[in-house]
């Protein structure tokens, strides 16, 4: 029968009497063999620090192992076991497909000239610059101009190649739908893929432009 956790029940010395979800699931309990073989907790146990959070469901050690000393219990962990492997293969095969798939798509490198390039870098850059004062609710100085084909008004030599690559990365992520990483939201192996992309993505725009190498080779390195 459940009751409520007194004082006494809620010491060291009760509580190594029953045994949590936790516990139960180091042990080798499912949520589904928890329901089956044990059914309502003895006790319930509330938060000590936040009264409304749901109390904390306790079962009796040695009804625990009573029942793990049954048939049904053995049955129980052999259908588990069996159902946790088919679950790991199965996620380790659509694991393979995603990686296979993001290294077999081909990545389209824009190839502009230098000034344009620029150009096209200075304005992505002031474009997201303005959407997140927007976000913000802030407002930020004037935006950035090129003054060349290698410089910006204002900015350290290498910023520019900063933006060229960000530009060059939004470019190819944009015209190949597929690779968006936010397309890999809750798929398997999500960050094995996301890293495969970013380094096959930086690696294609530093054979279309050598000299953003060693801007790509930084990034790859944070």
């Amino acid at each position: 029968m459940t009751t409520k956790a007194t004082t006494d029940e809620n010491s060291p010395e009760g509580q190594r009497k029953h045994l949590s979800a936790a516990g139960l699931r180091a042990r080798g309990w499912t949520p589904a063999m928890v329901r089956q073989l044990l059914g309502e907790p003895d006790l319930l146990r509330s938060h000590p620090h936040f009264h409304s959070a749901p109390q904390t469901r306790l079962y009796s050690i040695e009804r625990v192992e009573a029942a793990e000393q049954s048939e049904e219990f053995r049955a129980a962990s052999a259908v588990a076991a069996r159902r946790s492997a088919a679950a790991r293969a199965a996620a380790l095969r659509r694991r393979r497909e995603v990686l296979t798939r993001i290294a077999a798509l081909p990545l389209q490198v824009p190839r502009l000239a230098p000034g344009t390039l620029a150009a096209q870098a200075v304005r992505h850059r002031n474009r997201r610059e303005e959407e997140r004062r927007s976000w913000r609710g802030s407002h930020g100085g004037r935006p950035a101009a090129v003054t060349g084909a290698a410089t910006v008004e204002g900015a350290a030599a290498d910023v520019l190649d900063r933006w060229k690559v960000d530009y060059l990365r939004h470019r190819v992520t944009r015209d190949e739908g597929s690779l968006d990483e936010n397309a890999l939201h809750g798929r398997i192996g999500r960050a094995a893929a996301e890293e495969l992309l970013r380094r096959r993505v930086y690696a294609a725009i530093a054979k279309a432009y050598p000299e953003l190498a060693r801007e790509c080779e930084r990034r790859l390195r944070e």
